[in-house]
């Protein structure tokens, strides 16, 4: 019992000291130890980490899960290490909703046709979008949260220690420097200042250490920017595959409804080269709207019969063909990118679709794959 009350007293004294000390370094009333240049740069370095790594950290967050309520419900899941309970995405909710319409709406009409057709590609889109959240946690936000709560905490527990000890330095060089004075003045014993030059030594030693361990932990900041470098990339390659997987899902759901006749489609406004899936990265730079409806004759009207076609009488044009385009069915012709062909229109024909011609092969092509030439 008096052994603990003692290492208490003990205790509160060294509390005491540390912030008298650290008081009177404030109102410029006592002198402070400075640390060179290189550890102040490590310091700096260390904390500019920590803070940008907290907000990349909380922003992807909000981007993997924009509800705030639902991020909050995950974290407490987590404290309580309790597995967090399977949601659907948005994309997986809204296919539901259009098969369900569809259900009650008709299937069979061409309304519920297409709910159908858009509710299976809403639905790959939401898990393609679990996938990716599923993947940039793993890869990217675990990482910086074992930063955070691991490394960054044991840094900061030693820095803690650090400025300890430098204030019981500078306490100790305060207490020598009134021992030396008070002898100067021959009211105070040689022992006394031996004493005070003896706490001095170790409380030297001692920061030096303290120093050295703190310097090799911020040292290593340069080994978590490596780490956060590799994770950026996997998250950079699961979020391109998310978005090549959307995009070829969503260029299939187009070509799909553009064989559906009777369905309507607004117009749609030139854009990037459609390009291959085998690149997900590439892929997912340009996205292209593939023009639909394809010419269809609208419900009741024959046809259009392609072979028996010819020129108008407003005549023919030469144009560049701007992307490669695969033709839906028999009625379009394939096109090759940069190459030229002989374009027309008919009348009554989809205004987004021309008549082309190479060789004695003729077939409906997209304007927006097209660059018309005077």
């Amino acid at each position: 019992m008096d052994f603990n009350m003692k290492k208490l007293a003990s205790d509160a004294g060294i509390f005491f000291t540390r912030a008298v000390q650290f008081t009177e370094e404030k109102f410029g009333q006592a002198e402070k130890t400075e640390l060179d240049a290189h550890f102040e740069n490590l310091l700096a370095r260390a904390d500019s980490t920590k803070n940008w790594t907290e907000r990349i950290l909380r922003q992807t967050e909000v981007l993997l899960q924009p509800n705030p309520s639902v991020r909050v419900e995950e974290f407490l899941y987590e404290k309580l290490d309790r597995k967090v309970p399977s949601r659907v995405t948005n994309g997986e909710l809204l296919a539901q909703y259009m098969a369900e319409a569809a259900s009650e709406l008709g299937p069979t009409t061409p309304y519920g046709k297409t709910l159908i057709q858009v509710s299976e590609a809403e639905k790959r889109l939401g898990a393609a979008e679990r996938d990716f959240i599923h993947a940039a946690s793993i890869s990217f936000l675990t990482p910086l949260r074992n930063f955070l709560e691991g490394d960054w905490k044991t840094i900061s527990k030693e820095r803690r220690l650090l400025q300890n000890r430098r204030l019981d330095l500078d306490a100790c060089k305060a207490r020598l420097k009134k021992a030396k004075a008070a002898e100067a003045k021959a009211t105070l014993w040689n022992d006394e200042v031996d004493k005070a030059e003896q706490e001095l030594r170790v409380a030297q030693t001692e920061f030096d250490r303290q120093a050295e361990v703190t310097r090799l932990l911020l040292e290593g900041i340069s080994s978590t920017h490596v780490n956060h470098l590799r994770c950026l990339h996997e998250f950079v390659k699961s979020q391109a595959t998310y978005y090549a997987q959307g995009y070829r899902h969503m260029l299939d759901l187009q070509k799909q409804l553009g064989r559906f006749p009777g369905t309507f489609v607004g117009t749609t406004e030139p854009a990037s080269p459609p390009l291959s899936s085998t690149s997900p990265t590439t892929a997912a730079a340009t996205m292209p709207v593939v023009p639909t409806a394809a010419g269809l004759a609208p419900p009741g009207e024959a046809a259009l019969c392609v072979e028996e076609v010819a020129p108008s009488a407003s005549g023919t044009r030469k144009a560049r063909v701007l992307y490669d385009y695969e033709a839906a069915d028999s009625s379009e012709l394939a096109l090759l990118a940069d190459e030229l062909i002989t374009v027309y229109s008919l009348p009554g024909m989809d205004p987004d679709w021309l008549i082309g011609e190479r060789g004695n092969k003729k077939g409906k092509v997209p304007v927006t794959y097209l660059e018309l030439l005077s």
